[in-house]
């Protein structure tokens, strides 16, 4: 996969002028939507849900990328699903003991699936689970707020992932992501970019966007 996809989180965009500002970044050049749901106690925020999930997928035909930063995210994914989602990322850390259920519940409804982990966490924990994935989401900021800098030693989690998982495997990459942050990753192997406050702040996102690739 050569291309990059470049995937906004609109957890960044002015929540008055959503529809618009999803518009926007579409026309710019951006491949996906990047949706953060945070439920409070997995992560130390709370952010959208999935009745926004429903009214984004009413006004866009663009890719929804789903991260869920929830406890428990089994007990939801059917319902983000309903709501228009085209890929559910969950987190390894909210679910070790059950992965195996949760991506087949996944795959049963025909979306794509991915699996994040947290700055802390090894990527060797994902290999059992790599042939049957579509997307690892390495996250290079603690989960849970958007603007916080870039931590450069999980990006060395891109060529250990790369290096064992299938040829079609995407491998995504959230936190601190600017024009300089974005080519450490791409250079690793990393083929997506979550892109918030680098995009969202922007005066040109075409620009922003562009910059990244």
């Amino acid at each position: 996969m050569s291309k990059t996809i470049i995937s906004p989180s609109i957890l960044s965009a002015n929540f008055m002028n959503l529809q618009s500002e999803i518009d926007a970044v579409e026309k710019a050049g951006a491949n996906w939507i990047h949706i953060d749901v945070m439920d409070g106690h997995f992560v130390p925020n709370i952010s959208i849900g999935i009745p926004v999930v429903k009214s984004i997928r009413k006004n866009t035909n663009i890719f929804l990328d789903t991260h869920l930063m929830i406890e428990n995210p089994e007990k939801y994914i059917e319902n983000f699903i309903e709501a228009g989602s085209d890929l559910i990322t969950f987190h390894y850390e909210a679910c070790e003991n059950k992965i195996v259920e949760i991506i087949k519940l996944i795959k049963s409804h025909n979306r794509k699936v991915g699996i994040s982990i947290k700055p802390k966490t090894e990527p060797e924990v994902l290999f059992p689970y790599l042939k049957d994935i579509d997307l690892v989401l390495i996250m290079t900021v603690e989960p849970g707020f958007g603007g916080q800098d870039f931590i450069h030693d999980c990006a060395l989690k891109i060529p250990t992932i790369k290096e064992n998982a299938p040829d079609n495997l995407i491998i995504q990459v959230d936190g601190g992501i600017n024009n300089l942050t974005a080519k450490i990753c791409t250079s690793l192997g990393a083929n997506s970019l979550v892109a918030g406050s680098y995009i969202y702040k922007a005066t040109d996102y075409k620009k922003a966007i562009e910059s990244l690739i």
